[in-house]
């Protein structure tokens, strides 16, 4: 069985880093590394002083190489069901620098198009809602909410991401059945896949963990912490990088919850407790992207995920809304997942999901 190419280090340190932020006791959640990385690292590519220096220290130095990991992630072709937006929305009146459009265009599915965000917000919201709902089949159909593009927005950036993972060994549904799982709120039975197989498996400080591959280079690692039935601890870049070195395909009989899980929040204050706080503040320099200072005023994280014994669907979306700124073994190993764990879905050097499920909620068997 041929090992599929782990994330590199930068995008797994950035990954684990933010995800410590997200993390809230008790409670499942998942987001998207790769579109959150995608919109920073274009940030970044136009961002100078504190500003790059801050992004620069949570997104790793290589903007340009990370964006082409994560742009080879998801290139289109022969190749996973995927789907990408990159969307740049700006007014008649803003300057943007040739350079930072180009980069742009430059992305998978990109589009650099005007908007009246001064007279039809409503508008404009509404248009991107649209496109951001095509590109992930329905899954995000409201990114930008009531009230998020207010007319002093001077600059949308946009990206979506969309994929469908089917299991190259899917689960045999027949043998699915009730499995007591040891959720924060207690003990109680949920929908269990069950396989046993020849899996990529690896043991490493106090963390051990089985991927499921699917077609294209796609894989789903599930993580179990050694601890009690608790909620694990946040996992470090470390842990994950030993996972990666030391796994080897071993028979594994394997018990995994269906599950679905639905995140949305803003990213501003995990953002700021992972270091990044001067591109909110009038001082912020993005100067390779306008000659007009501007600023960060919000950026918003949908992500949502569904595993069945088929695959697994996945889908994200990332909105930065900028404003202008004041002038400034033999034996099979056993795997059952009946307490709370991690999980990381990844392509080739790219996190495309990352998350926790406290307590599976069942998304029905796989059709």
């Amino acid at each position: 069985m041929q090992q599929s190419t782990p994330p590199r280090p930068d995008h797994l340190e950035f990954a684990v880093a933010l995800d410590r932020a997200l993390v809230r006791p008790g409670a499942s959640h998942v987001w998207s590394p790769h579109s959150v990385g995608t919109v920073l690292a274009l940030l970044a590519s136009g961002a100078a002083d504190r500003t790059l220096a801050e992004l620069a220290a949570l997104l790793g130095d290589d903007t340009e190489g990370l964006l082409d990991a994560l742009d080879a992630a998801v290139a289109s072709g022969d190749g996973p069901d995927l789907a990408a937006l990159n969307g740049l929305y700006v007014p008649a009146d803003l300057p943007v620098r040739a350079e930072f459009a180009a980069r742009v265009r430059a992305r998978p599915g990109a589009e650099v198009e005007g908007a009246d965000f001064e007279n039809d917000s409503e508008g404009v919201r509404a248009r991107v809602n649209g496109k951001v709902s095509d590109v992930t089949r329905g899954l995000i159909d409201e990114l930008l909410p009531a009230g998020s593009i207010s007319p002093d927005v001077r600059l949308l950036l946009v990206n979506a991401l969309w994929v469908k993972v089917v299991w190259s060994d899917p689960f045999e549904a027949g043998l699915t059945r009730d499995r007591p799982f040891h959720a924060p709120g207690g003990r109680r039975k949920v929908p269990t896949m069950h396989r046993s197989a020849r899996l990529p498996h690896a043991r490493a400080q106090g963390w051990s963990m089985v991927g499921l591959e699917g077609g294209h280079g796609l894989t789903l690692d599930v993580l179990l912490h050694d601890g009690d039935a608790g909620s694990p601890p946040p996992l470090t870049a470390s842990a994950l990088s030993e996972l990666y070195r030391v796994r080897s395909s071993q028979q594994v009989d394997l018990a995994l919850p269906r599950f679905t899980v639905e995140t949305d929040t803003s990213l501003l204050e995990p953002l700021a407790s992972a270091g990044v706080r001067h591109m909110v503040t009038d001082e912020a320099r993005f100067d390779g992207i306008s000659e007009e200072p501007l600023r960060v005023d919000e950026i918003l994280h949908q992500s949502v995920l569904k595993v069945d014994e088929r695959g697994a669907e996945g889908a994200a979306a990332t909105a930065v809304m900028m404003l202008r700124a004041a002038a400034a073994p033999l034996r099979p190993v056993r795997f059952t997942v009946d307490r709370p764990f991690v999980f990381v879905l990844r392509r080739g050097g790219s996190i495309l999901f990352l998350g926790r499920i406290a307590d599976p909620v069942d998304p029905g068997p796989g059709s």
